[in-house]
């Protein structure tokens, strides 16, 4: 494989294609808006910088992989030579099945097509497709250049040849893949969306504040984050979308969001991209400090 089209120049698009452009590979990174690209390619170059200035990348090594990234507003165009398309558009169910249906089309049939799904059925994504043995699941974690895993989700009919190159290949890519079987929230989310959800519970049913609940965690499990501010980084709406993937596949009323989590998304305070979540973000501030809705 030598040829890698991203679909979507998001938070997670433009980091797989960072990381593939920067491990030689040449990336076509797809969007519908010529300006989402633009920024893409301003965000990449910004994190590649940080790069060079750790001693990751030397300044030939930036500007050979910059060059491989090539922008596309046309899916046709950005994938026909695809050898591999990752997908990582939102997080909705009929927005991914649309996509996957046209990939089939429009790639070569020996093309493998991944998404980056953080929860949808890999399975189900695959049955909308005339290859279901070629389609499997590439959880990235973010930010991509510096996170290690690689969720490598296989659907029911993913054959084990494509599931063990994409192994391989996260490999190459000085990753490391873990191979999970397809289920709601796969493994990381399965375990992680539960907690973010029963601190939020927690901050609702007035235990403790949200410093206290995130230090709680940060000092007492030995988190990096704690879960609400992880969940402002993420994005309230997107956690607010796995729970629910999660609740509709178990049927379990464990996974049920809370209705704080609710209420917040659809208000609009959806975390750090929004400037406001449980705790209030100011451009260029690196200090935390708590949403005056919670004080």
């Amino acid at each position: 494989m030598k040829n890698i089209s991203v679909i979507g120049s998001g938070t997670m698009g433009n980091g797989i294609a960072h990381v593939f452009a920067q491990y030689g590979y040449e990336v076509s990174l797809i969007d519908i808006s010529a300006h989402a690209l633009e920024k893409a390619i301003a965000t990449i170059t910004k994190n590649m910088d940080r790069q060079v200035s750790k001693g990751i990348l030397v300044e030939t090594e930036k500007s050979d992989a910059l060059n491989r990234i090539q922008s596309f507003t046309s899916m046709e165009e950005g994938v026909k030579n695809a050898d591999l398309v990752v997908e990582a558009a939102t997080e909705n169910l009929s927005i991914k099945l649309d996509l996957f249906k046209k990939l089939d089309e429009l790639t070569p049939e020996s093309c493998i097509l991944a998404s980056n799904t953080s929860s949808i059925s890999i399975t189900k994504i695959g049955a909308v497709t005339k290859r279901p043995e070629k389609v499997i699941g590439m959880h990235f974690m973010n930010p991509v250049p510096v996170m290690k895993l690689v969720e490598v989700i296989r659907g029911y009919a993913t054959s084990d040849e494509v599931t063990d190159s994409i192994m391989e290949l996260s490999k190459g890519l000085e990753k490391v893949p873990v191979e999970v079987n397809d289920y709601p929230g796969f493994v990381a989310n399965r375990i992680l969306m539960p907690m973010i959800n029963e601190a939020i519970y927690t901050l609702y049913e007035g235990v403790a504040g949200i410093e206290e609940i995130d230090t709680v965690m940060k000092l007492g499990m030995a988190h990096p984050m704690g879960p609400l501010q992880l969940a402002d980084f993420i994005g309230l709406d997107v956690c607010l979308s796995i729970l629910r993937v999660l609740h509709d596949g178990f049927g379990n009323p464990k996974y049920a969001p809370c209705p704080l989590l609710v209420n917040m998304v659809e208000a609009g305070f959806k975390g750090a991209k929004t400037g406001e979540g449980f705790y209030k973000y100011t451009s260029g501030s690196k200090d935390l400090v708590v949403s005056p809705r919670f004080r």
